[in-house]
């Protein structure tokens, strides 16, 4: 199940909280340093000596005092590299790979790439989707997935795409069951 809701990513209660950072596993966004403070200094200086990570790349740590069992650090920056769909998208999948490594049922994920400069909340929603939907689909220990946004922009932006992904789907099975 994939839902939706507005809330701070930091208080959600789940099995693994999804944090957006850039290589050197520093947060890309004010609900991201929130998680991290949340989670306590000792996480933090765990991070601090990790050293740098490719896009694409998906760290877990204990989630130290959130109310979660994990954080599972997602790499969309580089130094070289801005957020892009792309590295989104692979971040993402190799970060939900380690929560199935890890028999982890349920995930809070932030509306990844989205600030100032970054992917719009229209794109961010179509990517976050469609790959969630595959994983929650696939079997996998992941149950549920929800998408904890900031605003109401946000929230509008992942309804219309459940919506629109709802309409495609119905349509696709309506073809497949004329032949």
């Amino acid at each position: 199940m994939i839902s939706i809701r507005i809330a701070d990513l930091e208080v959600v209660s789940t099995q693994a909280v999804f944090r957006a950072v850039r290589w050197d596993l520093q947060p890309l966004t004010p609900g991201g340093c929130r998680v991290g403070s949340g989670a306590g200094e000792a996480i933090l200086e765990r991070l601090e000596q990790m050293g740098d990570f490719p896009i694409g790349g998906a760290v877990v740590t204990p989630a130290g005092d959130l109310d979660a069992d994990f954080i599972i650090h997602l790499v969309i920056e580089s130094l070289d590299e801005p957020v892009t769909e792309a590295g989104v998208r692979k971040a993402l999948t190799n970060g939900l790979r380690q929560a199935c490594a890890w028999g982890v049922e349920s995930v809070a994920i932030p509306a990844l790439g989205t600030g100032a400069g970054c992917l719009d909340a229209e794109t961010s929603a179509r990517v976050i989707l469609s790959v969630l939907k595959s994983f929650v689909d696939s079997g996998e220990s992941l149950r549920e997935a929800t998408v904890v946004v900031t605003n109401e922009y946000e929230k509008a932006a992942f309804e219309g795409a459940v919506e629109l992904d709802g309409r495609q789907g119905a349509e696709g099975a309506g073809a497949d069951s004329g032949t």
